[in-house]
């Protein structure tokens, strides 16, 4: 079994920071990439941020220069740090991992349940 647990959402006013956190825990072999997604109601979910196996990253040019995705592989940890934020980066931020358990023979993608982030004044 793999979980994936995020925190650190929150509501802050334009201008603000947030650092959201994801700790991946369980029957875990190997991650593969690791990311950030976003979901508004009635709208697509969307990429936020990640990073690749070869450890290069891809962000959503909304977030280029404002936000930054991290990860500390000892820890099964990654992490979204988010500056200047804006109101419509208001959404329920999820992170994601592309995961080979020990139960597994091919790499799986895994969800958190979802954090709020409110920008708002």
């Amino acid at each position: 079994q793999v979980r994936l647990v995020e925190s650190g959402g929150g509501s802050v006013q334009p201008g603000g920071t947030l650092r959201l956190s994801c700790e991946a825990s369980g029957t875990i072999r190997s991650i593969h990439t690791v990311g950030w997604y976003r979901q508004v109601p009635g709208m697509e979910r969307e990429l936020v941020a990640k990073i690749n196996g070869d450890r290069t990253t891809n962000y959503a040019d909304s977030v280029k220069g404002r936000f930054t995705i991290s990860r500390d592989e000892a820890n099964n940890m990654h992490y979204l740090q988010m500056n200047s934020l804006k109101p419509e980066d208001t959404a329920v931020y999820l992170c994601y991992g592309l995961i080979l358990s020990r139960n597994n023979f091919a790499f799986s993608p895994y969800w958190g349940q979802g954090t709020q982030v409110t920008v708002s004044s």
